[in-house]
């Protein structure tokens, strides 16, 4: 055979292939470019909020840090929601019932892990702050925000999640390829705009009456988690008592939210302590969030694929990752691309800029491809770790490696920034 047929046939095995892994992969790559890009706009408002912020952000010192922490806790706890209920799905065990079930279940846990989780947000944050840049913000104040606002948004994205969950279960959607981009999404678009709404109330209102609600919220926090740890399950005849569902998540997910905090906090302070080059350079401020958000939704999007993938078997447990899991790589890297040059471009078209539009294309692409790479490693590796130590991945892998990649997408995207610019 000529060297010519030889080549030929090569680029045809090649081709064929390609053909192959699009015909596969048409829906995860159709359904996950959508939510992406409607995620990625959304994310761009929530960038417009930030930059319409900008008085507020210099004047509540720690304002970066928790609004970034918010952002992800956000994502951490509906994200790991949207996934256990799209694993539910794949079971044939979930119900669209809000008396009782798995959604009544996650609804509690969801709720209690963002009043809980928004308390210690705000603590932590606080003492952070002061220890690094040697100034603070009224500390009832600092907790009124976090948590008055963690409740508005928590509520918002909760319904967002039920909506999503319920169209999809109509529709026969795979869930797992849009829920991750549009919580995400949502818990941008949301939470800044309701962060901003509990800023202005704590720099407006009476000290006295924001000290008051700050510790009024605190009792709530408290007495709705004693209630979800504490209660008691009823015990069914002939069957044996089993741990209350909305109990266990926040039981199991309540170690590893308090580890993802001070990573989402230690996110926050690469941004703050950059924030007056974000703001000099306001469409790099205005793509922050949104480039942020896109690899939080992407790593959720392969987390909740991977998962759902080990519960039912049909993803091999290797050291190094197997054909099935590197073809979910294939899928995040093409949605990428195609996320990260529409975000990039939308932003430097909507923002009045100083910053070239090679320059930008260099910055989020060079900054994209790298994080991606992690994304990819980081959440097949995370889900195996989870089973190891015989833990749910929906419960764990999305909260670990989405705060994972806000510190190391923050970090990335920083440096780049630094190195370019």
């Amino acid at each position: 055979m000529s060297p010519q047929v030889e080549h030929g046939l090569r680029w045809f095995s090649v081709g064929e292939r390609s053909s192959g892994f699009f015909a596969r992969n048409r829906s995860a790559l159709l359904m996950g470019l959508l939510a992406l890009v409607i995620a990625g706009t959304a994310d761009l408002f929530a960038g417009l909020c930030m930059v319409n912020m900008e008085e507020y952000i210099m004047m509540v010192p720690g304002m970066v840090v928790l609004i970034y922490a918010a952002i992800g806790m956000r994502g951490n706890i509906f994200g790991a929601m949207g996934s256990r209920l799209g694993t539910a799905m794949h079971m044939g065990t979930f119900k669209m019932d809000f008396r009782k079930g798995i959604l009544r279940s996650n609804m509690e846990g969801a709720m209690t892990l963002t009043m809980l989780m928004s308390v210690v947000m705000a603590v932590f944050g606080w003492v952070i702050v002061r220890m690094i840049f040697g100034e603070a913000y009224d500390f009832l104040k600092f907790v009124f925000i976090s948590t008055f606002g963690g409740l508005l948004a928590g509520l918002l994205v909760m319904a967002v999640n039920i909506i999503i969950v319920k169209v999809s279960y109509e529709k026969d959607w795979d869930v797992d390829n849009i829920t991750a981009p549009l919580i995400a999404a949502a818990g941008d678009v949301i939470t800044v705009p309701m962060i901003f709404v509990a800023t202005i109330l704590a720099v407006n209102l009476n000290d006295e009456l924001v000290h008051v609600l700050s510790i009024l919220l605190i009792l709530l926090t408290a007495a709705l988690t004693a209630y979800i740890l504490l209660r008691k399950r009823k015990k069914k005849k002939k069957r044996k008592r089993k741990m209350d569902e909305a109990k266990r998540i926040v039981r199991q997910s309540l170690p590893v939210l308090t580890a993802c905090v001070f990573l989402e906090l230690m996110a926050g302070l690469l941004i703050e302590n950059e924030t007056e080059l974000l703001v000099e350079h306001a469409v790099l401020l205005l793509l922050l969030t949104a480039f942020l958000n896109e690899g939080n939704a992407l790593s959720g999007m392969l987390t909740s694929r991977l998962s759902s993938m080990l519960h039912m078997g049909t993803l091999p447990r290797q050291k190094v990752p197997p054909k099935e899991a590197a073809e979910n790589f294939g899928i995040m890297y093409i949605l990428a691309i195609l996320t990260f040059l529409y975000i990039m471009t939308v932003a430097f078209v909507i923002q009045p800029h100083d910053v070239s539009y090679l320059m930008l294309l260099a910055i989020v692409m060079i900054s994209g491809l790298i994080i991606t790479t992690v994304i990819n490693f980081l959440s097949y590796y995370v889900a195996l770790a989870a089973l190891r130590f015989n833990l749910d991945p929906d419960d764990h892998c999305i909260p670990i490696t989405s705060s994972v990649m806000d510190v190391v997408g923050s970090a990335v995207l920083v440096a780049v920034i630094l190195l370019l610019i």
